[in-house]
């Protein structure tokens, strides 16, 4: 478990994660609205350098980054719109994770079709206002995670 007190400590958890990033990586963030996931995927965004504010994909589902914009491409998706899980395959997810990493939020939209080698983020609400983060690190983050505290 990490804890995250405030939004800069999202942010920090959110760049030290950027440094553990490879091409075909895939990030799921899970939480209840408004616990954070949009945060955090912005402090990636901004370890991998992006330099101004990253919108939220709620609306476009997909925004996709490539470098000089970040060091290495990646796709933001936000599933939270898509309503059944066929409409997935659309997307072009599974073409992607050849030279991008993917940080999708609302990954219980996607059913069974979760990777078996993606890192399974929760961030949960906690009494003081903060959140709580806990995770499942399959063997292909082995060594990279949990990411050394900034």
């Amino acid at each position: 478990m990490i804890a995250l007190p405030d939004e800069a400590a999202a942010d920090a958890l959110g760049a030290a994660i950027a440094d553990l990033l490879r091409p075909g990586d895939a990030i799921a963030l899970s939480g209840p609205l408004g616990a954070g996931k949009t945060t955090l995927a912005r402090g990636i965004l901004r370890g991998l350098g992006l330099a101004g504010e990253a919108p939220s994909p709620s609306f476009p589902i997909v925004i996709a980054y490539a470098p000089p914009e970040l060091r290495l491409p990646l796709w933001h998706v936000d599933l939270y719109r898509i309503e059944d899980a066929d409409e997935i395959d659309e997307l072009g997810l599974d073409d992607a994770r050849t030279d991008s990493v993917l940080l999708i939020e609302w990954p219980e939209r996607m059913g069974g079709r979760l990777w078996p080698d993606m890192l399974r983020l929760a961030l949960d609400d906690v009494a003081d206002g903060g959140r709580r983060l806990t995770w499942v690190a399959p063997d292909a983050w082995d060594g990279r995670w949990p990411p050394p505290r900034r």
